[in-house]
Parts: C-alpha cells; sequence; structure tokens
C-alpha cells in the first residue's frame, strides 16, 4: 500500500509543497519519463510536450546520441575546475566558436550567467576599448524582456512579478520600448555612455513577441553607427527553435555577443556559452571572472554533441515546415473560436492569445484542460499560452496535437 502512495502524483506533489520554496506554480502534474517529444507522469498518462523545458529540449526528450556523450563521458571525468586544464575544454571552444562564426566563448552553466558574463564583458570592453568614465557604462534593455532571476536580471525587468520588493536594484540600467527604432536611437544619442543594447530577437516570457521585419537589421545597424555592443540574448530563440539556428540568421545579422543556453546540452544539464571576437572577449583577464563548472569536461562534451544533433538531423528545417503547419491550424481554429483572439510565433516558438474569459477564468485554466487531454503546454502573463515542442516533431504528431488543441478550445 505505501508503494503504491509512494507513486502517486499527490504524493509528490505533496512532498514539494512541504519541503520546497513556492517560487513556482506548475500544472499538478508528475512527470517521471521523457522519449522525443513526449512524456510520461507517475501514473503511466503520456502527453505531448509543448513546452521543452522552455526550450532546453529542442532535440526532444533523452536524445539518444546526448544521452551516449553524457554517460561516456561521466564515467571518466566529470569536473576539473578551471584551475586545472582538462583535454575536452579546447576542442568544445574550437567547435562552438567555428560553429558560430566568433573569436572566443566564455563558457558558463545557465542562461542567466550568460546574460551576467555578457554585461560585464560589456561594461569592460567600455572602459577598455569605448574609453567610458569609470564606472559610468550604461546598459540599455528593452521593455518585456526576461532573461533570468538574479539581482542584474530583475533590475532591468519591467514587470512587477520579478522585481516588486526586491530592491535596491543595479544602477546603470534602463530600458525603452520593443520593436522600437526610433526610441533605440534616441536613447543612444542621449547617452555617449551606452556600452551595450541586450534584448531577445524575439521575446519569450513576453508571450512570443516578434518584432516586424527589418528590426535586427536596424538594431545592427544603429549599434554600429554609435559604437555600441549589440548582444543578442539568444537562450530561447537560438538553436534552431525559430526555424534557423538562430533568429538574427533571419535577417543576416550577427551580434556582438551571442548568448546561448537551454538546448545547448540538449535539456541534460546546465550549460551556456557568450560568444565574442577578440576584442570584446581579451577585455577580461585570469582571475576576473569565472565559475567552477563553467566548461568543465562532461558539458563540452554534452554540448558538442548537442549541436551536431542540430545540425545533422535537420532541426531548424523541421522546426520551420512544422511551425507553418502549427500556425496555419491555430490560425483556422482563431476562426471557429471567439476565445483567440491573436496567433504568433516563428518556427516552433509559437502562442495563441486568449481572451477573457468573463468568469475568473485564465489561459491558465485552459492548460489545465489541455493536460486532463493529453498535451502539456504552460501560459504567461495570463491570456498567452506559449507552444514549443522539441524540434523533432513530426507533421503526425503536430496535427495530433492541433487536433488536441481545437478539442479542448471549443469546449471551453
Amino acid at each position: 500500500m505505501n508503494e503504491l502512495i509512494n507513486k502517486s502524483s499527490s504524493y509528490y506533489i505533496s512532498l514539494e509543497n512541504e519541503y520546497g520554496a513556492h517560487n513556482y506554480h506548475p500544472l499538478s502534474v508528475v512527470l517521471e519519463k521523457g522519449e522525443g517529444i513526449f512524456v510520461w507522469d507517475v501514473e503511466g498518462k503520456k502527453y505531448y510536450d509543448f513546452l521543452s523545458a522552455y526550450s532546453a529540449v529542442n532535440q526532444g526528450h533523452c536524445h539518444p546520441r546526448i544521452i551516449n556523450a553524457l554517460i561516456n563521458q561521466a564515467s571518466k571525468l566529470t569536473l576539473t575546475s578551471r584551475a586545472f586544464h582538462n583535454n575536452l575544454l579546447g576542442e568544445y571552444e574550437k567547435y562552438i566558436c567555428e560553429y558560430f562564426g566568433f573569436d572566443k566563448v566564455l563558457p558558463m552553466n545557465t542562461g542567466v550567467e550568460g546574460g551576467e558574463t555578457a554585461i560585464k564583458l560589456a561594461r569592460r570592453w567600455a572602459y577598455d576599448v569605448k574609453k567610458v568614465n569609470e564606472n559610468q557604462a550604461h546598459i540599455l534593455f528593452v521593455e518585456g524582456n526576461f532573461w533570468g532571476r538574479t539581482m542584474a536580471a530583475i533590475s532591468s525587468s519591467n514587470d512587477p512579478s520579478s522585481y516588486d520588493r526586491f530592491g535596491p536594484f543595479m544602477p546603470g540600467f534602463s530600458l525603452i520600448p520593443y520593436n522600437d527604432l526610433n526610441a533605440l536611437e534616441e536613447a543612444f544619442k542621449a547617452n555617449p555612455n551606452i556600452a551595450a543594447f541586450m534584448f531577445e530577437p524575439i521575446q519569450g516570457e513576453a508571450g512570443v513577441v516578434v518584432p516586424t521585419e527589418g528590426y535586427l537589421a536596424g538594431v545592427r545597424e544603429l549599434c554600429s553607427k554609435y559604437n555600441v555592443l549589440m548582444i543578442a540574448d539568444e537562450v530561447q530563440t537560438g538553436l534552431c527553435r525559430t526555424g534557423n539556428m538562430l533568429a538574427c540568421d533571419y535577417e543576416q545579422v550577427k551580434p556582438d555577443l551571442l548568448i546561448l543556453g537551454k538546448a545547448l546540452s540538449g535539456g541534460t544539464i546546465p550549460v551556456s556559452a557568450v560568444l565574442a571576437n577578440n576584442e570584446v572577449m581579451l577585455t577580461i583577464k585570469p582571475g576576473e571572472h569565472g565559475s567552477t563548472y563553467g566548461g568543465n569536461p562532461l558539458a563540452c562534451a554534452v554540448a558538442m554533441e548537442a549541436l551536431k544533433v542540430l545540425k545533422e538531423e535537420n532541426l531548424a528545417e523541421n522546426a520551420y515546415k512544422m511551425g507553418e503547419i502549427f500556425r496555419v491550424n491555430m490560425l483556422k481554429l482563431k476562426d471557429k473560436s471567439a476565445l483567440i483572439t491573436e496567433v504568433r510565433g516563428k518556427g516552433l516558438l509559437n502562442a495563441i492569445v486568449i481572451k477573457p474569459f468573463g468568469n475568473g477564468k485564465t489561459a491558465y485554466d485552459v492548460c489545465k484542460a489541455l493536460k486532463e487531454n493529453g498535451l502539456l503546454a504552460k501560459q504567461t502573463h495570463g491570456d498567452i499560452i506559449r507552444f514549443a515542442p522539441p524540434l523533432v516533431i513530426t507533421e503526425q504528431h503536430v496535427n495530433e496535437a492541433c487536433n488536441i488543441i481545437e478539442r479542448t478550445i471549443l469546449d471551453l
């Protein structure tokens, strides 16, 4: 009897409620297995995963090549710290730099560490290269940005749920509207101490907000004109998620600093990276930035295999094609249901905007109903549902998932 109780969802959820911090509000499903685009709960029910751990599992759950790389390296050497060299770090650094076309990489662990690293590099570059006066370097962000929950990240946020009652905040940050090149140029003109402009090519947590065509190229042009570093946060939009290797590739734009994470490990362990050219990267000297786990041999082996899978399995191409099919289906559903007011996205990073029910229900209630029907997704900002399945999804499975979404919406 105890064994049966221990395997129930309610048991595991009660453990989390009693012993864990209450800083998340997950759907009431307890997962224990994943394969490809599917996950299973502890009762054995199968679900389509349409969140992909916020795009960390682009290659699919437990991709056999990535898992084999993990196991093989884990049996030999996992961590040395950067006090010593290891035999994989240089190989990984060469591989990822050539993969994305940069001189140098600074390996870290989490996406938010990547953001912190990029900001430190930008500030140091501002003092050493741009010759900004000490402690005057400024970083410009956009409204609706989300890149984590550290103090620096929330200092750049205009979302009260991120920053409320956590101050005081990091100085030297300011915000302008997203997708507004005029506001960007006015900010550059007004403040010669701006070191960098950091933004997401498509805003993920804000609800899959896609900028107008030409915005990315315009950002690149203005950053070059005013000698400001362009920092592209591609932690969620990168690595084939939007139908290109990078979302910036849609406008053939190369940032000065590129932040990667999430799917860089195929969802197995935390791995992130900041890539830049020598002028930026070599401003930081030994002892001025680092991480015990950054560049560990296990991460290097996993990341190289994860990157190989993306290219060799043509996941960008598949994401583009499957995303087109998904949005066509969602637009048809929008015509059938007044609950959906907007469909947006690129590749397999998509969202629908849900009209308020008028009875206290929100997009969260839609997600609960989707879960009951065998599909897992998560709301953001109350009225938006993000759909981001693993990129290995097939057309058959896209259509089956769309049928679940349609049935759920029409039932509501």
